[in-house]
């Protein structure tokens, strides 16, 4: 009985090769290809100029608590224990507001983000199978689950060209 496995595996194994062989496989950096093209520059554009205001806010927390700190190390030695008590109170106020807005910034901006990887992705989808078809291709991979691509084989920069049309 192994015996048989054995020869049976064997054939198998001589048959996988040359279809192993005839395999043609290209390589992609979706995410390259994506956050490079015309549509994620004008989508980062826009989400700088809609959270300008939040971030000027979060910059503005975090140079007072700055200040506050600064302050608390200069002169907290030479202030009593009740001014002392109440600087460290409005710092540990503005590090709270500062902790609050950023991740709230954070939140709404990686929301954003999301939303527009949702909705690039038929596009992305699209864009991926026309290469397959035009290079007669078996297989893409992402370029995160390969060790070492031949250049002609790496498909990102024509996925970019596809993505930006």
């Amino acid at each position: 009985m192994s015996r048989f496995s054995v020869i049976v595996a064997a054939v198998m194994m001589a048959l996988a090769v040359p279809a192993a062989a005839e395999t043609r496989i290209g390589v992609v950096d979706l995410r390259q290809a994506l956050f490079s093209s015309d549509d994620a520059k004008s989508f980062s554009e826009t989400l700088q100029k809609d959270f300008a205001g939040d971030e000027a806010k979060v910059r503005d927390a975090q140079e007072a608590a700055r200040k506050l700190q600064e302050r608390l190390e200069k002169d907290g030695a030479m202030m009593n224990e009740s001014e002392r008590n109440k600087l460290a109170g409005e710092f540990q106020e503005k590090v709270k507001e500062f902790n609050f807005l950023k991740q709230r910034l954070d939140a709404t901006v990686a929301q954003r983000k999301q939303e527009f990887l949702e909705g690039a992705r038929p596009e992305v989808d699209a864009a991926v199978k026309e290469l397959m078809e035009e290079n007669d291709l078996d297989l893409i991979l992402p370029s995160e689950a390969v060790v070492y691509v031949k250049p002609e084989m790496n498909l990102t920069p024509q996925l970019l060209e596809k993505l930006n049309r």
